[in-house]
């Protein structure tokens, strides 16, 4: 391992240090376990089938997750839409999806699930390192909405790049002004989602709650964050309560969606 490799995965090894993988075949799964095995010092676990594969994802909790797309038993779409609409405390971990058979609309499928990175194979150890520090070095923004529930998409397989590691800077931050606009439409499609999926919508709201206070913290935007503030507790209490009343829920989010800009009224997915 050149020099500059070795100070990259000294960097990356704390975010790495629990890895599940879910592979029906064993051959493939004992290759990736002996790259990441010369990688960095890592706990490896195997799971054969989608179901067996959420089992361990419960139980050991791991920092990263690498998936089949399709095989005996595993769909990695299907295992990472789940993962993603879950209560197991790893559910925002990065997810790589592996196939021999890359296909634009299974590629696609991938990133709409909630998928960080595609990693095609045959693959080399220097393939993998740049999918590893894409995940671990350069984290995406963490988008919580009702039908898409996952890392940005705008950015997804940023672990194609050829350049030289060393040189390569992060992507553009999201903007505060974009963050907003991102946050309100998102609240705008969780509101009528309240019926049909309650406990997304709900967790859909409080998390661009999230959102508009971090940017309106860096625009100094007194209003802004008393107006999640209140949001934020009037939700609380909803929670509470137990019961979610959808028109109740678009009156109180009434005077945040006021601030949506005209052009971006329609409700739409965040990216």
């Amino acid at each position: 391992m050149f020099n500059d490799d070795y100070k990259l995965v000294q960097r990356m090894a704390p975010l790495m240090q629990k890895v599940l993988i879910v592979d029906p075949a064993p051959a493939s799964a004992r290759l990736l376990a002996e790259l990441m095995r010369n990688i960095a010092p890592v706990q490896l676990w195997n799971a054969v089938s989608t179901r067996k594969g959420l089992d361990a994802a419960r139980q050991v909790n791991p920092q990263m997750i690498f998936v089949e797309l399709q095989g005996q038993d595993v769909d990695g779409v299907d295992f990472a839409r789940q993962l993603r609409k879950s209560d197991i405390a790893c559910r925002m971990a990065p997810v790589i999806m592996i196939t021999a058979t890359a296909t634009p609309s299974g590629i696609m499928a991938a990133r709409d699930a909630g998928v960080h990175e595609f990693l095609r194979k045959p693959y080399t150890a220097k393939d993998l390192l740049r999918r590893l520090e894409a995940v671990t070095l350069r984290p995406r923004d963490w988008v919580e909405a009702v039908q898409y529930i996952g890392p940005d998409r705008r950015r997804f397989n940023s672990g194609d790049y050829t350049g030289p590691l060393k040189r390569r800077s992060d992507a553009i931050a999201t903007t505060d002004e974009a963050r907003i606009i991102q946050a309100l439409k998102i609240l705008k499609s969780a509101v009528p989602a309240v019926t049909s999926d309650p406990r997304q919508a709900m967790r859909a709201m409080m998390a661009q709650m999230v959102e508009l206070h971090r940017a309106a913290n860096g625009l100094k935007d007194l209003k802004l964050a008393a107006m999640a503030t209140d949001f934020q507790r009037y939700l609380a209490i909803v929670t509470d309560r137990g019961v979610m009343d959808q028109a109740e829920i678009a009156r109180e989010a009434a005077a945040l969606l006021t601030l949506l800009p005209s052009e971006d009224t329609e409700a739409g997915q965040a990216a």
